[in-house]
């Protein structure tokens, strides 16, 4: 079956509810678009959503490789052989990972979509579905708590904490924030690069109480000796986010001695659903949990997110609300949000419908 067109293009998607994290603050996000079109008349669609920060390109050099090279590396292939069009992929586009995930999203849609099933099924299905946690930015006590508060009203049962300016604050604001939504609902902490050892070992000494769930990135991506020197407990309660972009990474940091306990999976970092499986694959051999993460990103790549964390025995927690706060978006529907989890919406593909 030929994929016979192809196209991308970009769009500012603004959000309902700017937020900070401790090293910007975001107000909106670009993310681009590829719909492949095969011989039958089925579409595949995908995003990308590039960050200097976290998939360390730049959006304007990402979309224009992207653009350039789209309809050379899939049209006129066979959709039936498109790991072998993954394979091209990562090869020429090697230094843009949100512009691959896109190519790669889109193929995976299409291809299931040709077949008749979900994409988690495809994979392997492991899960039904699991719980996500919702953001809370990094904002004042009273803005913190009136946020979680609602949050818990709308169902959800896991908060991530944003923190990582100012330890002192930080652990104020969460032990207000334990001490607000009660012992049921899970707390857990994303430092984004912004702590020291000594701020971190404050952090978990003075917190150990009020039972935070673990606590990502607590220091800047390359700082991995510095998560050696910790203790081995720790070390187990980190989960690895900017310092985990590729199967490489995964095997790495898989050896002992470990610096983080929890991988977190972002198909934004990595390039798509088929470099993600071959992370998952490497924590579920050494014993790794695994955690799927976003950022502001379409329906369309959380959705292919939910359904590769749903094909990997080694998930053990989901951090995909990043499509929750966008102000629009180009498809519906995707997955299910219900009392706080998330389930593959059973429709072949990714199950999202263009707008």
């Amino acid at each position: 079956m030929k994929i016979i067109r192809a196209s991308c293009w970009k769009e500012n998607l603004e959000l309902t509810k700017p937020y900070t994290i401790a090293y910007t603050t975001v107000d909106a996000v670009e993310n681009f678009f590829v719909v492949i079109e095969l011989e039958n008349g089925l579409t595949g669609i995908g995003a990308g959503s590039p960050s200097d920060f976290v998939t360390g390109e730049d959006l304007l050099e990402s979309f224009a490789a992207l653009n350039a090279h789209l309809e050379a590396l899939v049209v006129g292939e066979d959709i039936r052989h498109f790991s072998a069009i993954l394979r091209q992929i990562r090869a020429i586009l090697a230094p843009y990972p949100a512009a691959r995930a896109a190519i790669d999203i889109a193929l995976y849609d299409a291809f299931t979509k040709m077949i008749g099933t979900p994409l988690a099924n495809y994979l392997g299905k492991a899960h039904e579905g699991l719980p996500t946690s919702i953001t809370i930015g990094i904002k004042s006590l009273e803005e913190t708590l009136e946020e979680a508060i609602e949050d818990v009203k709308l169902g959800f049962r896991i908060i991530k904490l944003k923190t990582g300016l100012e330890v002192e604050k930080d652990i104020a604001v969460f032990r207000k924030l334990r001490e607000t939504v009660g012992a049921e609902v899970k707390i857990r902490v994303d430092a984004n690069q912004g702590y020291s050892i000594p701020d971190l070992l404050r952090f978990v000494d003075e917190t150990r109480d009020a039972d935070v769930e673990f606590i990502e990135q607590p220091f800047k991506a390359g700082h991995q000796h510095w998560m050696l020197q910790l203790p081995e407990p720790v070390r187990q309660l980190c989960a690895a986010d900017e310092d985990l972009h590729n199967p490489a990474d995964a095997m790495r940091m898989a050896v002992p001695t470990r610096p983080y306990g929890i991988y977190n999976i972002k198909l934004m970092k990595c390039g798509g659903v088929s470099e993600s499986l071959h992370i998952a694959e490497a924590a579920h051999r050494f014993g790794i949990s695994l955690m799927w993460g976003c950022m502001d990103e379409s329906i369309i790549s959380i959705s292919a997110a939910l359904h590769a964390a749903m094909a990997s025995p080694a998930t053990r927690y989901l951090d995909l609300d990043g499509s929750f706060d966008l102000a629009r978006d180009v498809v519906s529907g995707g997955f299910i949000l219900r009392d706080g989890y998330l389930f593959p919406n059973g429709k072949p593909g990714l199950g999202v419908m263009r707008l």
